[in-house]
């Protein structure tokens, strides 16, 4: 079964984000791995980069990336997972964003819009739209067009 990943700067601890975040989690079929990494800001790309694994296809959350409707988000983690792949990986970056390398070694750059988004906020929405293609692709009218 593939794997995803989440790789994120920052701890939601016991913010209202965390429960949201849990509420989806608990929903999802497949398993969801979230890594906090705790870090100053100098040592966020070294410690994403380390994270990374060589076998995983990477989605790095760019605001200059590629936005998805849900239907061909789901397609696109479908097809990843029909293809077994071992690992599917998603990096949101700190107040700064991503740095090239990183955006280089990604797989697809993905966009939520060109607005700025609280990174809590984004592992909500990200976790959602994980749930939503899961839900997709099931056939289930959880999607509706």
């Amino acid at each position: 079964m593939t794997e995803i990943e989440i790789i994120a700067v920052g701890r939601m601890k016991n913010s209202p984000y965390a429960l949201a975040w849990q509420d989806y989690l608990k929903q999802i079929t497949c398993p969801v791995t979230l890594h906090e990494l705790d870090v100053r800001q100098d040592q966020e790309h070294k410690k994403i980069t380390e994270k990374i694994r060589d076998d995983a296809y990477v989605f790095a959350l760019d605001e200059r990336g590629k936005s998805l409707s849900s239907r061909d988000f789901a397609g696109r983690l479908q097809n990843l997972m029909d293809q077994a792949r071992p690992c599917i990986q998603f990096i949101i970056g700190g107040a700064d964003g991503l740095n090239d390398d990183i955006r280089n070694r990604a797989d697809f750059l993905l966009s939520f819009g060109i607005q700025t988004w609280p990174h809590m906020m984004v592992r909500v929405m990200l976790i959602e739209q994980i749930y939503r293609a899961r839900q997709i692709s099931a056939g289930h009218p959880y999607h509706r067009d």
